[in-house]
């Protein structure tokens, strides 16, 4: 049984803290790219790396993800971080299999070279941030 009353006060939590977040972010650039039909084969064919996120407008564990995500592209900056809307790009999503979301696909020269699919939070972001940075 689900208590709607509780999961309105968490959407309410979740917004404020969203836009706590977003208000922090307002002095320093952009380090999300938001990628699409248009940019997106380009982004991933850098030979760097790039980590990116896909993800939905409804989608609770991808909003509890974004300010995560955003935090460690600022820490990863030899990581280019990105995010594509399933919604509007379902052509992208299905080219790489994506059938849950959250999922993060790191790209190299324009081939996926890892993938991890849900709220895997800031130990899983770190990990395959950190992993490939080695190499």
């Amino acid at each position: 049984m689900v208590d709607e009353e509780l999961e309105k006060l968490k959407k309410k939590q979740l917004e404020e803290m969203l836009k706590l977040h977003d208000k922090s972010n307002i002095s320093g650039k952009t380090s999300i790219i938001d990628l699409d039909a248009s940019n997106f084969e380009k982004q991933i064919a850098k030979d760097n790396l790039t980590l990116v996120d896909f993800w939905a407008e409804w989608c609770g564990p991808c909003k509890s993800m974004h300010p995560i995500f955003t935090r460690l592209a600022k820490k990863y900056e030899h990581v280019s971080f990105a995010r594509v809307n399933v919604d509007t790009n379902q052509n992208i999503a299905m080219k790489f299999g994506v059938q849950s979301i959250p999922t993060f696909i790191m790209f190299r020269s324009g081939k996926p070279i890892d993938k991890m699919i849900g709220a895997v939070g800031e130990p899983g972001i770190h990990m395959i941030c950190k992993k490939y940075s080695l190499n």
